[in-house]
Formats: structure tokens, C-alpha cells, sequence
């Protein structure tokens, strides 16, 4: 029986190794050396450059705008999903999950169409002899797409987070006089940190590595750290420096998998 095992984790295991851990080990080749494959951390350093620096502050700041909205709009509205029947909030879980279904890249390409200047929203705008908006090839546009794109990775574990809290601690709660301000302070609050945890690290990590929102949203007028990586790759032709600093974004991503580790040991994800 082991063996069968383990001959149907070959596939898995062949999978892993082809694409996650040798393009793993040649991320770190190239980025701790140079062109003559001499041993370097020049190109790890080089995130402290200018526009390297400002390209990662600006990533980071847009990245904790994005998943702070996120949270605001998510909790409450995971919250009354939790109380409601199974039924609707089902179907209202599958509302939210539908529009994952699309493509990407078509779901900020119509974001794109409806924000530019003569786009559908403007548009109307005009026609009800209303002010226009002029957000596109903006941070607040770009701040839209990462919201609209990755506010379900927020919602669900949430919502699961929260849908998992036994009705009777809070029965209790309010047995031992607690009001509803205090019991959601209490009781709630601190029962759904793992789900909320979840959320913004499945909202902050790609939000923060993001380059095609940028892009398409930004004009290429705003560039991100995702933005600079992918030039160093596809125009510069220097693979040691975009290791470099995608090594850098990894440190990000492990500290954040390391914070939902913490909170999050039962799985509060709703994936």
C-alpha cells in the first residue's frame, strides 16, 4: 500500500520539481551572481537603488491601501453572510466567487474600458451633466483593480473564519451581560483574527508583487516593484538583477506565510 503511495505522488512530485523548485534554484543562481557567475549580493542590494526603492515603497503603500479597503469592505459584509441562512449565503458566496471564473487579464481589461477617459462610466457621467472622472492611468485606479480583483480573498476566509464561531459563546457572552459592542470586541473579534489574517495575506501578496494591474490601469506611468522586475526580465535582458530582486518580494512573501502560520493553525482559509 505504501508503495502504490507513493507512485501516486510521483506525478505531484515530478510536477513540483519541474516547476517550482528548479526555477526556484535558478532564481537564487542568478540572483547571488553576476554575468561572469561570480558570487554577488549586488543584485539583492540593488532594491535599496532610486527608483528600485521608490518602485517597492510605492508597491508597499498601494498594496496596504488595497488590503486595508479589503478588510473594511469584507468584514461586514462577511459578517452578515455568517448570521444569515445557509442557503443564502450560499448563493451569495457564489455571487462573489463567479466573477473569478474570468480571466484576469479580461476582468482589468474591462475595468480598463470602463474607466478611461471616454469610457462607459464617463459616459454616462455626461450624459447626466455630471463631472467626469479622470482616475485612469492613476494610483486610485490601480488601487480599484487590486480591490475589485483580490476583495474575494478576503471575503471567504472570513466568512469561514466567522461561520465557524459556535453560536453559544456568544449566547454566552451576552448571559454574562455583555452588550453587542462588547461581545463583537470580546468574543467575535478575537475568534476571527486567523481568518482575518488569511485574508490579508492572500490579499497583500499578490497586491504587492502585481504588475500587470499596473500596467494596464497605470498607463506604465506608476511603476511598481512587479513593474521593474518584469523590465529587468523582458527588456533589460538581465536575469541577475530581476532574481535579485524578486528574492527580495520572497522575503515578503515568507514573512507573511510565516504571520498566517501563526494565527491560522487550524486552516481558517476557505480554499
Amino acid at each position: 500500500m505504501k508503495n502504490k503511495k507513493n507512485l501516486l505522488a510521483f506525478p505531484y512530485l515530478l510536477w513540483s520539481a519541474g516547476f517550482i523548485i528548479i526555477p526556484l534554484c535558478m532564481i537564487f543562481f542568478y540572483g547571488f551572481t553576476d554575468k561572469t557567475n561570480r558570487f554577488t549580493f549586488a543584485n539583492v542590494v540593488s532594491i535599496v537603488e532610486g527608483e528600485n526603492l521608490k518602485a517597492l515603497g510605492i508597491s508597499i503603500l498601494l498594496a496596504l491601501i488595497a488590503t486595508l479597503i479589503c478588510v473594511l469592505l469584507s468584514y461586514p459584509l462577511a459578517y452578515i453572510l455568517s448570521g444569515s441562512g445557509m442557503k443564502q449565503s450560499g448563493f451569495m458566496i457564489f455571487v462573489f466567487i463567479l466573477p473569478m471564473w474570468m480571466n484576469f487579464l479580461l476582468r482589468t481589461l474591462a475595468w480598463q474600458t470602463l474607466l478611461e477617459k471616454n469610457g462607459v462610466i464617463n459616459m454616462i457621467l455626461h450624459f447626466l451633466h455630471l463631472p467626469v472622472l479622470n482616475i485612469i492611468n492613476t494610483p486610485y485606479a490601480i488601487v480599484l483593480g487590486m480591490v475589485y480583483n483580490f476583495l474575494p480573498f478576503m471575503i471567504l476566509p472570513l466568512y469561514n473564519a466567522l461561520s465557524k464561531i459556535d453560536p453559544s459563546v456568544i449566547e454566552a457572552a451576552r448571559d454574562l451581560g455583555a452588550n453587542s459592542f462588547q461581545t463583537f470586541v470580546n468574543v467575535i473579534f478575537p475568534l476571527s483574527i486567523p481568518g482575518l489574517i488569511s485574508g490579508i495575506t492572500m490579499v497583500s501578496v499578490p497586491a504587492l508583487t502585481t504588475f500587470v494591474i499596473s500596467d494596464m490601469l497605470g498607463g506604465g506611468k506608476i511603476l511598481l516593484i512587479g513593474n521593474v522586475i518584469e523590465q529587468e526580465f523582458k527588456q533589460a535582458n538581465n536575469w541577475h538583477v530581476g532574481s535579485g530582486l524578486s528574492i527580495v518580494l520572497m522575503l515578503f512573501i515568507l514573512l507573511a506565510m510565516g504571520l498566517t502560520a501563526k494565527y491560522d493553525k487550524e486552516g481558517g482559509s476557505y480554499f
